[in-house]
């Protein structure tokens, strides 16, 4: 089993962890997108699947 991380979705997943602890209505919506784009860099959801 080998588990691939890149760079960019791991940093936009601590940034977005980082933006939730400074509580503010934008930064709140900019941290959901970024974990989101993170989880989904991450986990490879929606990707494509090969035969």
């Amino acid at each position: 089993m080998n588990i691939h991380v890149t760079l960019g979705p791991l940093v936009a997943l601590i940034a977005g962890v980082l933006i939730l602890i400074v509580p503010r209505l934008l930064n709140y919506i900019v941290a959901l997108y970024l974990i989101i784009i993170g989880l989904i860099g991450l986990f490879g959801v929606g990707g494509t699947v090969r035969f």
